[in-house]
Parts: C-alpha cells; sequence; structure tokens
C-alpha cells in the first residue's frame, strides 16, 4: 500500500467510526477519506478551499432575512424599473415624483451614473463599511430604511433571487424569515390596544379583523411564490435550478415596535403556523440591543410563552444573545438566551454570540447539548455588525460541548455573503475540518422546521429509522418500504437526498 493509500485508508477509519453507513473499506468510506484528504491538502490555499466548499452539499439555510438577503444590485434594478425616486443626501429610496429641489433623482439614472450606483450600493450593505463613518452595527441596520420601499412589490422577485443562489451554492432547503400583511396587523393592533389581561386582548384582536389579516398574510404569499415560479418556469421544461429548493417561511415579529403590535404580530405568526403549511415557525426580529427588545425583553419571553400554550405544535426560533460587552450594559448579557429557551419555547437559537457572557454559561451549554436546542451560527454577520470573529466567536464553545450547530448567512445581501463563504470563514477562522463542516450540513435538516419526520433516528451515529434500517442511504435507492416513508416526509426525504448528493461530491476525489 503506498503512502496516498495508507492516508485513506487512516481518514476512511477515523472518519466513518460509529457510522454503520460508512463502515470501513466500503466504498463511500474511501471516497470520504479521499475527499477529506482534498479538503486537508488544500485548507490553506484560499482559492482552492473556495473552490471545493463551493461544490459540497450545505443542506439547509435555517436563519435568512428575506429582504437582507437580496444584493443591492437587484434592488436598485427594481426601484428603477418601478419609477422611484433616490434621495441622493441619505440614499433613501422615496415614492416619485422626484423633486430636484429636496436633491431627489430617479433610482433609474444609477444605471448611467456610476458615482451614484456605487453610493447606493455602499449605502445599501456592507460593502466598504470600514470607510463609512458608522460602526459595522449601524451601517448594517441603518440599511433597511434606506433600501426598504425597493423590496415592497418584489416578494417573488426577492424569492426567486434567493433560492437560485442557494441553489448554486448546493443548499437545497431554506427557511425565510418575512411579515406578511403587516399594515393589516399593525392596524387591528392599534385598534384593539393594550390589556395585561392576554385572553381579552387576544379575543379582540381575532373579532377586530387579525383573522382577516391572516388570510390576507397567506394570499401575499400566494401571488409571492406564484410570481417566483413565473420568473424561473418553475413546472415547465425549462425550469431554473432554484425550482429544486425547497422553501419554507417563517413569521418574523418585529420586536421593537409598541407591545400591542407586537403581541398582535406573535398572534398573527401562530394563526398562519397552524393554517398555511408553508409557514413552519416564527421569529423575533429587529435589533436585540435597541431600546424597546432590551427593555421589554422578558416581557416578549412571557408573551411567547402565553401563545406556546395555545399553539403547542407551533415551532419557536429566536434571535438570542447578537449581543457583545460594550454594546448594551453587562446586566443585558447576561439571561437573553437561557430565558429564550425556558420561557419563550425556543427550539433553536439564532446567533448565540454572548453566550459565554450568560449566567453559568457552562450549565446552559450542557442545558442546550441535552436538550438539543441548535445554534444558528452567522459567522459573517457576527464579525461585520459586532466585531466578533476568529477565537472571540463562541462556536468552539458550542462545539466543546457538544451543542448542535449549523452554519447560516442571515443577511447574505447586506453582508455580501453567501453559504459558500459561511463555510469558508468556519474553516479558516474556526478551524474547523471537513467532518465538522458535514455534521453541520446535516444538522441544519434534522433540525429543520420541515414538515415529517426525520431520517435519522440516531442522528450522531447516522442510524437510519426503522423504515429505512435495511438501506444505506447514499448508496444507490431507497427500498419500497423507505421510498414510502420518504415520501411521507419531506424532511426525511431532503436529508437522503443530502446523503445522496454527498456521496456524489465524494466520488470525485
Amino acid at each position: 500500500m503506498n503512502i496516498k493509500s495508507s492516508l485513506w485508508a487512516g481518514l476512511a477509519l477515523a472518519a466513518c467510526a460509529g457510522f454503520p453507513v460508512c463502515a470501513q473499506g466500503t466504498p463511500g468510506a474511501k471516497a470520504q477519506a479521499r475527499a477529506e484528504a482534498q479538503f486537508q491538502s488544500i485548507r490553506s490555499q484560499p482559492p482552492a478551499l473556495w473552490a471545493f466548499l463551493k461544490d459540497m452539499p450545505k443542506g439547509g439555510d435555517l436563519h435568512v432575512h428575506l429582504s437582507g438577503a437580496i444584493y443591492a444590485e437587484s434592488m436598485i434594478a427594481w426601484a428603477g424599473e418601478d419609477g422611484l425616486c433616490i434621495d441622493e443626501k441619505t440614499l433613501t429610496v422615496v415614492k416619485p415624483p422626484c423633486d430636484p429641489a429636496l436633491a431627489q433623482v430617479a433610482v433609474s439614472q444609477a444605471q448611467t451614473d456610476p458615482v451614484l450606483f456605487r453610493r447606493m450600493v455602499d449605502a445599501w450593505s456592507m460593502r466598504n463599511a470600514p470607510a463609512s463613518a458608522l460602526s459595522g452595527h449601524d451601517q448594517f441596520f441603518d440599511s433597511f430604511a434606506k433600501f426598504g420601499p425597493a423590496t415592497k412589490k418584489r416578494v417573488g422577485d426577492m424569492l426567486a433571487e434567493v433560492t437560485s443562489r442557494a441553489r448554486a451554492g448546493h443548499v437545497s432547503y431554506l427557511e425565510l424569515m418575512l411579515t406578511p400583511a403587516s399594515p393589516e396587523i399593525t392596524k387591528v393592533a392599534a385598534k384593539a390596544g393594550w390589556s395585561d389581561d392576554l385572553d381579552k386582548m387576544r379575543a379582540a384582536l381575532l373579532e377586530g379583523g387579525l383573522r382577516e389579516a391572516v388570510k390576507a398574510a397567506s394570499a401575499e404569499l400566494d401571488v409571492a411564490t406564484a410570481r417566483q415560479a413565473e420568473l424561473l418556469r418553475c413546472g415547465t421544461s425549462m425550469a431554473e435550478p432554484g425550482c429544486a429548493v425547497t422553501t419554507r417561511f417563517l413569521h418574523q415579529v418585529s420586536r421593537g415596535m409598541h407591545r400591542e403590535i407586537v403581541f398582535a404580530q406573535m398572534l398573527a405568526g401562530f394563526e398562519l403556523a397552524s393554517v398555511d403549511p408553508r409557514v413552519v415557525g416564527l421569529n423575533l426580529v429587529m435589533p436585540e440591543d435597541a431600546l424597546v427588545p432590551m427593555r421589554d425583553f422578558s416581557l416578549h419571553m412571557h408573551l411567547l410563552d402565553y401563545l406556546h400554550g395555545l399553539y403547542p405544535k407551533v415551532q419557536i426560533t429566536l434571535h438570542a444573545g447578537e449581543l457583545a460587552p460594550g454594546l448594551v450594559p453587562p446586566e443585558g448579557l447576561r439571561f437573553h438566551i437561557r430565558e429564550s429557551i425556558e420561557l419563550g419555547h425556543a427550539q433553536r437559537i439564532g446567533h448565540g454570540v454572548d453566550v459565554m457572557q450568560e449566567d453559568d454559561a457552562v450549565g446552559l451549554l450542557k442545558k442546550m447539548a441535552q436538550d438539543k436546542i441548535l445554534v444558528e451560527i452567522c459567522l459573517t454577520s457576527n464579525s461585520g455588525i459586532l466585531g466578533v470573529s476568529g477565537a472571540q466567536h463562541p462556536l468552539s464553545s458550542y462545539l466543546k460541548y457538544g451543542v448542535p450547530t449549523a452554519l447560516a448567512t442571515d443577511d447574505e445581501g447586506v453582508s455580501r455573503s453567501e453559504m459558500t463563504r459561511e463555510y469558508v470563514r468556519a474553516v479558516q477562522e474556526q478551524k474547523l475540518d471537513y467532518r465538522q463542516l458535514k455534521t453541520m450540513a446535516r444538522n441544519s435538516l434534522h433540525y429543520a422546521f420541515v414538515q415529517g419526520a426525520p431520517l435519522w433516528q440516531d442522528l450522531a451515529r447516522q442510524r437510519p429509522v426503522a423504515a429505512c434500517a435495511a438501506d444505506r442511504p447514499g448508496v444507490g435507492d431507497a427500498s419500497i418500504r423507505c421510498r414510502g416513508y420518504l415520501d411521507q416526509n419531506t424532511k426525511a426525504r431532503l436529508q437522503w437526498e443530502l446523503e445522496q448528493a454527498f456521496a456524489k461530491f465524494e466520488r470525485r476525489y
């Protein structure tokens, strides 16, 4: 046996230890070992590493704000087509007619004015953020108000963009955050007002038009997904690759609003997820360090606790710990993640950057590992907004204590990122190896909120459920019994397809 063969054999033994579907000496084990050997040989070569990771199957992206996932170039084109104006002083989109006296010009002018174009791209994203007069945090969050009007009528176009990019990066599943029918929900909330009697307030909202707002939200999704299908020619012989990406939605709640609006959006999310299978859960958004989210954090968790009791089947993932020392007073770093889990019923945590500043951090990590609370890791976002990267990031602590993790893009358009870049960062900054990346890809589907039971009864040891126990995912076709199970469970099907994709990818080496 030559040296290279010995290396492959050793890697196969290490990579497949305890994995029945990857037994030593099998073609799958040898292919995985060769892929890992290739990874090790190029991990210090950025261009080669990027090419390798771009083609690597990545499972799902569980933390995506739809509007933040769009690149500024697309929004500039849409705003120009829609006849919108741009304030040249603030670089904020405004409705027509454009008023030259107020330094307003047509956005379409950016197509022939390269200076205006690049100023808009920089203002609407993190591109060249260090050159701005703002912190990364402020540059990021301030950009949404600038480009917001450009996306209002373009939800379907946004879906087409993000699914196409996901497919190109070998991402097969997306959970996208958005707030359909937000104006209607806000009107109902303003009419009902706040009440400390949550039962009374819920009844007032439902009777005051919230049910109709939920129907309007579902109708908005109908229009958006139809537009996406039209743009990508889904269902035709010329369907574009983005059509193959399975997409679900998370109803996002704007936690920086008045408390009656927050509660109304929460209630709408629970109601919508109960009747529309495309909506698989909800999340709270807006800067966690802002005045209202900090002041009302525990109140929001109590509201979620109340609604969870009424809608126990609706799934919850929460932004928590998207904070760093100095951004907020020390007291604000001590409890958000724990309270999100224990009171807010979060099944997943988004960001979780300040976990080591929480009270009894080690105890919390052990609890998260025991309860299988996945953390959505957003490396580019955390670096750009919080200035937390490399050894300062807690990913190594999550991995040390066995907390499940998955990489996510957060706002890939604003951050000028994509899933491949997150994988590259994980290797270069967090020193992850191939097997860790593969585990994170598998985690992304196992902990997804998509409908159906999973493929694995034991994810860590890759043991399939009884219906597929005689099968080897990634090797050959599913048996009749297993195929029936996959057809009934979308999650299991996605996981099976991921294993097939891994096998195809690794056979290249």
